[in-house]
């Protein structure tokens, strides 16, 4: 073989050698890229399935939180009203107690003077509705102190009979009714002894109403109107409790 041809033929064979050294790599390359991508690619699977293991882990936690707290909430709720309960009752107590230590010889002896002075008492037809609420007798007390006030209007007991009205009304658990008597005494008769004690019922029978704010409120006047009544002890620990 003339030397010429065997160079050319050492050419065309180094060529085609260092053409397959040059592919191998270049496959090498590729699939070395190939297998970071697929890695890539398992690792933010991974990631993502642990952020969603996270984020529900995350939302049970809320719930369990936000089902403890509507828990908790309901059990404050039960107590406040278990409180306010032994609260007005123990406000009717004292005042049946006081009540119940009032003189009631005028309801037995309705020849003494109806319509006298301070002196005398009050009137009998007065006494009278006031019995009747004593004895429970809710609805024919109403019809009594209504009756009174419609034949003794500028009586110095208007207020009292109306606050009573009130009480009998809310005792009956008609509380719009017991609401528009309380608001009466307390903005007819700002200085009658039974104004602090209106504007406490009247506060208690909005929250029985679900006005918690306006009774709040209520509460509040009720401080800073009259703030050495008893009354306003009661308002007191009711804005406490809230």
């Amino acid at each position: 073989m003339p030397f010429c041809i065997r160079i050319l033929a050492g050419i065309l064979v180094f060529s085609a050698m260092t053409g397959c050294a040059a592919n191998d790599l270049m496959l090498k390359r590729q699939g070395e890229s190939e297998a970071k991508i697929e890695h890539l690619i398992q690792t933010g699977k991974k990631n993502e399935q642990r952020q969603n293991e996270f984020d529900a882990r995350l939302y049970d936690q809320s719930e369990r939180l936000r089902a403890a707290t509507e828990q908790i909430k309901k059990l404050q709720d039960i107590i406040h009203e278990l409180s306010v309960s032994q609260d007005e009752l123990k406000a009717r107590t004292a005042l049946q107690a006081q009540q119940a230590a009032s003189p009631k010889i005028e309801v037995v002896n309705p020849t003494s003077p109806s319509r006298g002075g301070k002196d005398s008492g009050p009137p009998a037809e007065y006494l009278k509705a006031f019995g009747l609420y004593s004895a429970n007798n809710f609805a024919d007390a109403i019809r009594g102190f209504e009756s009174f006030l419609k034949t003794n209007p500028q009586s110095e007991y208007a207020a009292n009979a109306l606050y009573w009205i009130g009480e009998c009304h809310y005792t009956l658990s008609d509380l719009p009714k017991a609401k528009e008597a309380f608001f009466k005494v307390a903005g007819n008769y700002p200085n009658s002894p039974k104004a602090p004690d209106a504007l406490l019922k009247l506060g208690y029978t909005l929250a029985a109403m679900k006005e918690k704010e306006k009774s709040l409120a209520i509460f509040e006047s009720l401080i800073k109107s009259y703030p050495s009544s008893p009354a306003a002890i009661k308002a007191r620990e009711r804005l406490t409790a809230n």
